[in-house]
């Protein structure tokens, strides 16, 4: 007998995989991109599109009162530009970002919704480019806003709609606009507390298995130091073993203090990262320099402190801990898995901004990999730790006022460059 398959099961299943793929696209394609480059992206390239089709659609299908091929032209140069976005750096990024949101989500499509005298269209236009334009940052969003309603508003004056202004039509749209604004503020707040609440979940569990650590790495050192004692007297006829028992010191060490810097940095996710004191950049580094755990002296004579001249700055100094070991860590890795290298620390206060140079000439970092290298979760090589070391990092020194860069050749250098505000 054969079994007949419904052809909507068969259609849920084409549609279900479809789905699967074009997520599996997009994570793809994020993870190879910088957040804020992919978003500029879509929207040149959804504005591209648009903005001509719609052009044809309002123009010549379903006519309206008022349209503008050369406001039209403007705002697909605009996105046309966007298409270059890979090139842009983060000023010229955020730049372009705010011109184009003003120009074309509240400039273009106010101005129209004005000039058609509040038409159904256009009123439903306006509300969805204010939906799309209040999923950029909300500050960011609301300066967008603000510029593009009041030039649109004076362009509508100036071609003699001003009456349009105060109609009926119009008025009762606003409060339908700002209840949207309202509500979709609303939610990107929500979606950041509850990211914080995973945050400060992953610190908590942090903090837990660190705890659990404690004690067996605790006995391993108290049993190694025993038998180290008992075979002082024999040490001629038991190197190798002696090694070993060091070797098994050594990595008990460093689980130490990877567990003291789980501790810190869960301790950094839960609280508050605001600037309370005044920090020593040279007590921090050499702090740092004293607690790492070096696996030999060939290690730690790998690493050079340059005191051009030492600057105070407003921090934390258990947070200003964490970033250097951070970096020490990642520098002394990238040294080993090249072969070769140095890491050289470099403590610049006579600089307009004083600065914190961290150099290894290590293995370098990739050109691909360099959007990517401060964003949460993200390692590479995908083995090289959780990938919150230098998101962690980047999120203390915002948090002060501060930044933090990375400048980088493949196979020959990284240099870590943390500038602090002028004093």
């Amino acid at each position: 007998m054969k079994i007949k398959i419904p052809m909507t099961s068969t259609l849920q299943e084409r549609w279900k995989r479809w789905q699967h793929g074009l997520v599996q696209s997009l994570l793809l394609y994020h993870g190879r991109e910088d957040h804020a480059t992919v978003r500029v992206l879509l929207l040149a390239c959804i504005g591209t599109v648009a903005m001509p089709l719609y052009y044809v659609i309002w123009h010549h299908f379903f006519p309206q009162d008022f349209e503008s091929l050369p406001l039209r032209l403007l705002g697909i140069l605009l996105c046309a530009v966007g298409l270059f976005a890979r090139q842009f750096s983060r000023q010229v990024l955020n730049l372009y970002l705010l011109v184009t949101l003003s120009y074309i989500f509240p400039f273009f499509f106010t101005l129209m919704f004005l000039m058609n005298h509040g038409s159904g269209v256009w009123s439903e236009s306006l509300l969805i480019g204010l939906v799309v334009l209040f999923h950029f940052d909300t500050g960011l969003a609301l300066r967008a806003y603000a510029i593009g309603t009041l030039l649109a508003c004076t362009a509508a004056i100036s071609q003699g709609a001003g009456d349009a202004l105060l109609s009926r039509q119009v008025l009762q749209q606003l409060p339908i606009h700002w209840f949207t604004i309202a509500v979709l503020s609303a939610a990107k707040i929500s979606r950041h507390v509850l990211a914080q609440e995973k945050l400060t979940g992953m610190g908590a569990g942090l903090a837990t298995v660190a705890h659990e650590l404690r004690t067996p790495l605790t006995s391993v050192d108290a049993n190694v130091r025993g038998v180290l004692r008992l075979m002082a007297d024999q040490r001629s006829e038991r190197i190798p073993i002696v090694d070993a028992l060091a070797r098994i010191q050594f990595e008990v060490r460093h689980m130490n203090h990877m567990i003291d810097l789980f501790l810190l940095s869960a301790t950094a996710v839960r609280q508050n990262l605001r600037p309370v004191e005044m920090v020593s950049m040279e007590s921090v580094v050499e702090s740092v320099l004293k607690r790492y755990p070096f696996s030999s002296h060939k290690q730690q004579k790998m690493v050079r402190l340059e005191v051009r001249r030492n600057f105070h700055f407003s921090g934390q100094t258990e947070l200003a801990v964490v970033v250097l070991l951070n970096l020490m860590r990642n520098a002394l890795r990238a040294v080993q898995r090249a072969g070769k290298g140095r890491v050289r620390i470099v403590i610049d206060g006579s600089q307009r901004m004083p600065r914190l140079l961290f150099i290894d000439t290590g293995c370098g970092i990739a050109m691909q990999h360099m959007p990517m290298i401060f964003r949460r979760f993200y390692s590479h090589p995908p083995h090289n730790g959780a990938g919150i070391g230098l998101a962690l990092c980047q999120e203390i020194m915002e948090a002060w006022g501060a930044s933090i860069r990375c400048v980088s050749r493949e196979s020959a250098y990284a240099v870590f460059i943390l500038e602090f505000p002028a004093r």
